[in-house]
């Protein structure tokens, strides 16, 4: 037995000799280089480095030409012999601007951004840190190329060229977060996200359905989250940070801590995040239509209007949240590399404030209008191999199993019943990627999808003045979802100055419900839906200079109608009530962009993207009879029956343009503006603004950066929607919208003046925060329910360990 062990031990001590580990650095302060990336195509390998800026590259043997990036400094191209030669050692000059970039959304691979057709932002671990955001929504917005729709302020849901809700993907470590339940109302799903545990985040605009399926027609927003570091050393590298936050706006509380420990062979990271948020104040700037001059208490058994003593304050909009995050990695050889990972959210209740500042006779609609926890776990494995062999060089397997509740619980003013609908879905998911040089200059991405959703809704009925609950009706049917699809993406590089890219999806997709627990007499008891859809995509990218970029794109992308499309029962908004439809089929968008990006000397960048989309038999809500009835009594309210149907077209077409300039002194300039023109039909044929299409908005940064200091003056702005140019269905919501001078609701323009900084002391502290909303500005986003935050005061204090 001792025999046995002395020669694993030996075997396993001479496995990590032979591991070869490069050091990245800064070429003028010799400082290591965290989260450096090191690509290789032959052989097919990948590594980034740890807090020391090292990595394992002992896959890279042999290797001819190895590109070593970090953001903010120039590319440095070497082979494996000269790292040999150099005592593997690279060291990083500072640049200014330039073309060069790594993404993994667009193919999920890394690649060079300057080798994808399509338009992609990204926010880097700098941005996340000076930015001070609140949740991941936030984060988002920041970037000036996101617009974020709010309910409440447990909320967040991002409009992306005129899409939003189930027609974005949310991708969190290459697993697909969208579930059967997304619905095209607002979602605050992407808050389950923990802001502080994203490594990096990525927008890919337009469709995406080839790499992603169903859901991706706007465009796909792709988070990484920590991952574990290896130690790549006899030492054991231990990395962790605390962070203490205030806000002044709604008296945020908030405390997190993350800590890594790394080994040779395994590594682990441990996160953990408590936000604490009370009401929200808005400005004191703006409409008085915004104002709250009201909340409703219950005193006695009885609902009482009460008078706001601050009408600045949106009573009731506080909630807490709790974020957990558990990875693994063990990597026991340098082709074979595993993670494990656990994220797990909660929310406590909160308001839906929309909802409670509508009014009816003069007195409140609701007595109370809440969401219920908001409950997110994630479970998921990755196993990646990078193989060289005649199937793939790398292959990727993720297994994932996800667990989703949530709920909504509202009553009406004075009104005993109070209702309860709790919505319950586990998904499973399994991807298989693979990635093959097929030779000089051309690349083949593809691979297998399978998912898998399990739908539990419930309801019941509560009477609050005698306690007796009944069951009520439920949301959703008894009902699952599965797809299962085949895709394939082929790039060549035609010449060192022209780049193609093509690819084509298979899709099926199942779904069965069973309407039979509904309460209600539906003509039907189940539906069943089984359909195939094919995608594709073809794109080119230019480099007529090596600092400029011209790139087209020409793609499609497809919705197959979910649980929600096919069988929800709801209110969409008052007078009218939404059932179930089970003749539905997917809907289909037809894409063209084109860009061009152009640098000058190394200081100046300009780029823009124009784009143009076409939405074809669109799911969307319209009058519907139900056992030849238009209306139906609902909820005590005589009510217009409403159904999802495939009924429509949808256009969109827009511009993206920024501007980035840097100087030698350290200051920047910036600018990033967006504008999208969206029309829908309606059921006259007639059309009408799209919904989801947002006003003209942007940001404008003025920064400065030297050694442990940055600063950030920026202005935010979004345009106005007139009247005239508000979309149908929301000319029904003036409790939500300003009045203009008809006394008709519209959606005023609005910009604020915000101030960011990050000062890193020599003890590993760091103070950060900032002023947002400088002037006190009163706004309301286009199409949310809640003010924005006034002027807010962010102190946050970092220490690492």
């Amino acid at each position: 037995m001792k025999k046995h062990l002395f020669i694993w031990c030996f075997l396993l001590c001479a496995l990590q000799g032979m591991a070869q580990t490069v050091t990245v650095v800064d070429k003028n302060t010799k400082e290591p280089l965290e989260l450096a990336t090191i690509a290789s195509n032959l052989p097919r390998a990948f590594a980034v480095t740890n807090i020391k800026g090292q990595a394992d590259i002992s896959a890279f043997e042999g290797s001819e030409l190895i590109e070593v990036r970090m953001l903010g400094y120039e590319k440095m191209m070497v082979s494996y012999a000269i790292l040999v030669q150099t005592n593997y050692t690279v060291e990083l000059t500072v640049s200014k601007l330039s073309m060069d970039d790594v993404v993994v959304s667009a193919n999920r691979w890394h690649q060079d951004r300057q080798d994808v057709p399509n338009k992609i932002t990204t926010i880097t671990p700098s941005d996340i840190l000076l930015q001070n955001a609140q949740t991941a929504a936030d984060l988002l917005g920041s970037s000036g190329d996101v617009f974020i729709q709010k309910s409440q302020l447990g909320g967040g849901s991002p409009m992306i060229r005129g899409f939003s809700t189930n027609r974005l993907l949310i991708t969190v470590d290459g697993i697909r977060m969208n579930t059967a339940i997304f619905r095209s109302g607002n979602l605050q799903n992407i808050i389950s996200l923990d802001a502080f545990t994203i490594e990096s985040a990525e927008v890919l605009f337009g469709p995406g359905s080839v790499m992603y399926g169903s859901d991706a027609i706007g465009g796909v927003m792709s988070f990484n989250t920590l991952s574990p570091q290896l130690s790549h050393s006899a030492e054991t590298l231990v990395k962790g940070s605390a962070v203490a936050r205030y806000s002044s706006a709604n008296g945020e509380k908030t405390t997190h801590f993350d800590i890594n420990v790394g080994w040779n062979k395994w590594a682990s990271v441990t996160s953990f995040s408590n936000l604490n948020f009370g009401d929200l104040r808005m400005g004191t700037n703006g409409p008085d239509e915004y104002l709250r001059p009201f909340y409703v208490e219950r005193q006695n058994g009885v609902d009482v209007v009460m008078t706001n003593d601050d009408p600045l304050t949106q009573r009731p909009t506080g909630y807490e949240q709790t974020n957990l995050m558990q990875k693994i990695r063990f990597k026991p050889s340098a082709d074979w590399d595993f993670t494990y990972g656990l994220h797990y959210s909660t929310t406590s209740k909160y308001s839906r404030y929309d909802r409670l500042i509508r009014t009816r006779g003069g007195l409140p609609r609701s007595a109370e209008w809440q969401y219920g926890p908001q409950v997110w776990l994630m479970n998921n494995l990755t196993a990646t191999h990078q193989g060289n062999s005649i199937l793939y060089d790398q292959m990727n397997i993720r297994l994932a199993h996800q667990f989703f509740e949530e709920s909504r619980i509202d009553r009406d003013f004075n009104k005993p019943i109070r209702s309860s609908r709790v919505e319950k879905v586990n998904a499973y998911s399994l991807n298989l990627d693979f990635d093959k040089n097929l030779k000089t200059g051309t690349e083949l991405y593809y691979g297998f999808e399978a998912v898998y959703d399990d739908v539990n809704s419930t309801g019941t009925d509560e009477d609050i003045t005698t306690g007796n609950v009944v069951e009520g009706p439920s949301r959703y049917p008894e009902s699952s979802w599965a797809s299962y699809a085949l895709y394939a993406s082929l790039q060549h590089r035609v010449s060192p100055k022209l780049l193609l890219q093509t690819g084509a999806r298979y899709n099926y997709f199942k779904l069965d419900a069973t309407f039979s627990n509904r309460f209600y007499p539906f003509p039907f008891e189940s539906a069943e839906i089984s359909e195939g859809a094919i995608t594709g995509s073809f794109g080119l990218v230019y480099n007529p200079e090596i600092d400029m970029t011209i790139t087209a794109n020409l793609s499609t992308g497809f919705r197959s109608p979910n649980v929600d499309d096919v069988g929800k029962v709801f209110d969409s908004e008052p007078g009218s009530v939404v059932i179930p439809n089970p003749d539905l089929g997917p809907e289909y968008a037809y894409n063209a962009e084109i860009g061009v990006a152009k640098v000058f000397n190394s200081s100046i960048r300009v780029e823009a993207t124009g784009f143009y989309t076409r939405l074809e038999n669109a799911l969307v809500r319209r009058d519907f009879t139900l056992n030849g009835q238009d209306k139906i009594m609902y909820d005590g309210e005589l009510s217009q029956v409403q159904a999802v149907q495939n009924a429509a077209y949808t256009e969109v077409y827009g511009l993206q343009a920024g501007v980035e300039l840097k100087f030698d002194s350290g200051f920047g300039f910036s600018t990033r503006y967006n504008f999208q023109h969206g029309e829908e039909e309606l059921d006259d044929s007639s059309l009408s603004p799209s919904r989801h299409a947002a006003p003209s908005f942007g940001v404008t940064n003025i920064t400065y950066s030297q050694q442990n200091l940055k600063m950030d003056l920026y202005a935010m702005y979004g345009g106005e929607v007139s009247f005239n140019e508000m979309p149908s269905e929301e000319k029904g919501k003036a409790y939500m919208y300003a009045s203009d001078s008809n006394g008709d609701p519209y959606s005023p323009g609005w910009f604020t003046l915000n101030f960011k900084a990050l000062y890193k002391l020599s003890n590993g502290m760091t103070i950060s925060g900032g002023i947002e909303n400088i002037t006190d500005q009163r706004y309301r986003p286009y199409s949310s329910g809640i003010v924005a935050a006034g002027r807010n005061i962010i102190l946050s204090l970092k220490v690492d360990l």
